[in-house]
């Protein structure tokens, strides 16, 4: 095991994917099933994301799905990547992380995204347009507000029980998120969906500007990307494909369908710009036999140098995917790995 992969945590990020011939209510439950796996495999957080009636997506209420991860596990942290603040109140989120943190103390991480819904005729049933977004830095400073006791975002409104405790806060970088996360003193979530090169160079920008907060002392990046291991190369390949067809399909046809078997994506039939878009949906994921995958987080880790990869692998064949986090386990070594010899803490995380 390489020195930058046994001083790297490692987390997951689940979307409740749902499977074709299967339900939402189905996909909630592997969802909870895998934070059980997860945290018995030894990874540091699990967290559950946001999104608004897309019919292959069942993971729309991030913090009573985190509530329901928390109460099923016993230690690992749990958290959203994340709330889309600009769809909800400031204080209505505070007081929902308050709670989650009052009844789980030193477990809860609030991931906070600037992302409005999905089509316009979402935005409006949410009551929200686009516009929301471009007011994200004084809602997420309105947010904070209400952890703060020795300051209210409003001075005669206290969220309750939020006030005074502590809730590590993560921006994930989408739009101006990283240069939002540096003005705020936050830790960052970033993938690479531009590419590797744009991906290295906020963070760069994101190092450069970062201003330390009572939220962290200095900068904290946490790479996301999807992360598929098998026995060989294509087997390892074949689990990103219902992942790669799916984005595929909503960025042609505008909707997020359910995960379909590999075995009936690789056979089908797909126009120029369909493949461009699926092969552009796979490039940058790593995947690949035990030795592959290190070497290729190794390299990845050096370059960005991480504090943390979150790992948000989706597929159609549940047993492939759990396989897949095992042997990642492996790879880094998280079963029994002392928090202490880990790198890369926020202050947040320290105090909590």
């Amino acid at each position: 095991m390489s020195s930058v992969i046994a001083t790297t945590r490692f987390s997951v990020l689940d979307r409740s994917r749902i499977r074709a011939g299967h339900s939402g209510p189905q996909a909630l439950r592997d969802t909870v099933a895998l934070a059980r796996e997860a945290e018995r495999l030894g990874y540091h957080r699990f967290w559950v994301s946001e999104h608004h009636a897309v019919p292959g997506v069942a993971g729309s209420a991030p913090t009573v799905l985190a509530a329901a991860v928390a109460a099923a596990t016993t230690g690992i942290r749990v958290g959203t990547g994340g709330v889309m603040l600009p769809n909800h109140q400031p204080l209505v989120v505070a007081e929902q992380f308050g709670v989650l943190e009052s009844l789980f103390p030193g477990r809860i991480d609030m991931g906070l995204g600037r992302s409005v819904g999905f089509t316009d005729a979402i935005r409006t049933a949410l009551g929200r347009d686009k516009k929301d977004a471009d007011d994200f830095a004084a809602q997420l400073a309105e947010l904070l507000g209400y952890f703060d006791a020795t300051r209210t975002a409003h001075p005669r409104v206290h969220a309750r029980p939020a006030e005074g405790l502590t809730v590590p806060a993560f921006l994930l970088a989408t739009g101006k998120g990283a240069q939002l996360a540096a003005e705020a003193g936050l830790p960052l979530v970033i993938a690479n969906v531009r590419g590797e090169d744009a991906m290295l160079r906020a963070i760069d920008d994101y190092r450069d500007a970062f201003r330390p907060s009572a939220q962290s002392e200095r900068p904290y990046v946490v790479v996301s990307g999807a992360v598929a291991v098998a026995d060989t190369t294509d087997a390892a390949r074949e689990i990103l494909l219902p992942e790669a067809w799916s984005t595929t399909y909503s960025r042609t046809r505008g909707e997020f369908p359910p995960l379909s078997p590999a075995d009936e994506i690789r056979p089908a039939a797909m126009t120029g710009r369909e493949r461009t878009l699926f092969e552009e949906a796979l490039r940058g994921q790593v995947h690949g036999t035990e030795e592959e995958v290190a070497d290729a987080l190794d390299k990845l880790l050096a370059r960005s140098g991480a504090d943390e990869f979150l790992v948000t692998t989706s597929t159609y064949d549940r047993a492939a995917l759990l396989d897949s986090y095992r042997r990642l386990a492996g790879i880094a070594g998280l079963t029994g790995r002392p928090e202490t010899a880990v790198a890369g803490r926020s202050a947040a995380e320290t105090r909590s």
